[in-house]
């Protein structure tokens, strides 16, 4: 019998997940804002990158209470 993801491995995944979309972000800022008339540096574009990725952990944080309120008020 197979079980689910165990915390540990729920916790790397989300950690992973984040690290991964701050690294894209950062790179997007870098390569995206030029285009648009917008010189920055790496040292901005990770301050940038680190804002949008707070807001996409609360956003996400958000929607998942949501999602389970929802779900527990259904039942």
């Amino acid at each position: 019998m197979k079980i689910g993801q165990s915390k540990r491995a729920s916790m790397i995944e989300a950690l992973a997940n984040v690290a991964i979309g701050y690294g894209i972000s950062v790179a997007a800022n870098i390569a995206v804002m030029p285009a648009f008339g917008y010189h920055i540096t790496v040292g901005q574009a990770a301050g940038m990158g680190l804002i949008f990725t707070v807001i996409s952990i609360v956003r996400s944080y958000m929607l998942r209470r949501a999602f389970n309120w929802l779900h527990l008020r259904g039942e």
